[in-house]
């Protein structure tokens, strides 16, 4: 999951968005009927930008192999958030900064088949807001349902190529409240999963089919897929806990889940919508137990992160 920011201070204005009419119309279907395990075998990478080696999280990749992501635990002014792109050969010298300009820290969190990139950035005020970085021009998104006080929180968690950014704000007592935004006009759309008190938006494809998770009040995170206006619910078997973070043009969904112990795994699920869906659990080797997987591109590849104690590492993972 995206690591959520600790915040520090400083106030800049947002920019002013409208809010389109009415939320999503979602229809809630029972999880695929037909489900198996599936084995693939990936080759796992550590890779960490050498500025803080203490605390890489990578976040997407696109078709082109393109990685976004961030270093620093954002734990104290020493450890920032600091935004970054990294590109093949995937070296020291391959890493661009990222940030959102006059932020105090920045997370990238999804890059689209072109380069665009979406995510959040802190001001000194510790304000989170939503960023779209759109053919070299960054431009900020606050939901307008989100409180204008300081402290208040936006963040965008993934893009399209058409521009379409989702990503979820926290309302006055902290519940999250998914939505999507077109970065060209500025519009946000609600997404309203039944059942749930929070829930959050965390990518979307190519297609327009949108990822994410929630939490109902007994405290159970399920995963969500919206397809074609259709909304399926998924939970890993066997697992206590599914979030889905990220979602390719094939619906390959990622993310984490929590086992019948408690320990945490990333995970894929492949055809998500049947007629019969493959998960698999996935470890990196150097932190079983810890390990996120926050995206995949359409050739199956796979970034997120791992831990070993405190300090976080970035993982690629390749079939």
């Amino acid at each position: 999951m995206k690591h959520q920011s600790h915040r520090i201070r400083r106030s800049v204005a947002a920019l002013a968005v409208t809010l389109a009419g009415g939320a999503s119309a979602l229809g809630l279907a029972a999880t695929a009927a037909h489900a198996a395990t599936t084995s693939t075998t990936y080759t796992f990478a550590t890779l960490d930008n050498q500025k803080d080696p203490t605390f890489n999280q990578l976040l997407g990749i696109n078709s082109h192999n393109v990685i976004a992501g961030y270093f620093g635990s954002g734990a104290d002014a020493a450890h920032p958030n600091k935004g970054y792109l990294l590109n093949p050969p995937y070296g020291q010298a391959n890493y661009t900064g990222e940030n959102f300009p006059g932020s105090a820290q920045t997370q990238v969190t999804g890059i689209d088949n072109k380069g665009n990139t979406a995510g959040f950035w802190v001001n000194k005020a510790g304000t989170n807001r939503g960023f779209v970085e759109w053919n070299g021009v960054f431009e900020s998104f606050t939901n307008p349902h989100a409180p204008m006080v300081t402290g208040s929180v936006t963040q965008l968690l993934g893009i399209n190529n058409l521009g379409v950014a989702v990503g979820f704000y926290n309302d006055a007592n902290g519940h999250s409240h998914a939505f999507e935004v077109n970065q060209a006009t500025g519009v946000f759309t609600a997404i309203k999963i039944p059942g749930d008190v929070s829930t959050q938006a965390t990518g979307i494809n190519n297609l327009g089919d949108i990822v994410g998770f929630g939490t109902d009040a007994a405290g159970t995170t399920t995963g969500w897929l919206l397809h074609a206006g259709h909304l399926t619910t998924y939970q890993f078997p066997g697992g206590s806990g599914t979030t889905a973070l990220g979602v390719n043009d094939n619906d390959e969904i990622v993310g984490f889940y929590a086992d019948g112990q408690g320990v945490q795994h990333g995970f894929t699920l492949k055809a998500p919508l049947g007629p019969v869906s493959h998960w698999q659990k996935i470890d990196d080797p150097n932190g079983v137990g810890t390990t996120t997987v926050n995206g995949v591109n359409n050739n199956g590849d796979l970034v997120g992160f791992y831990s070993v104690g405190t300090v976080f590492h970035g993982m690629l993972a390749t079939p």
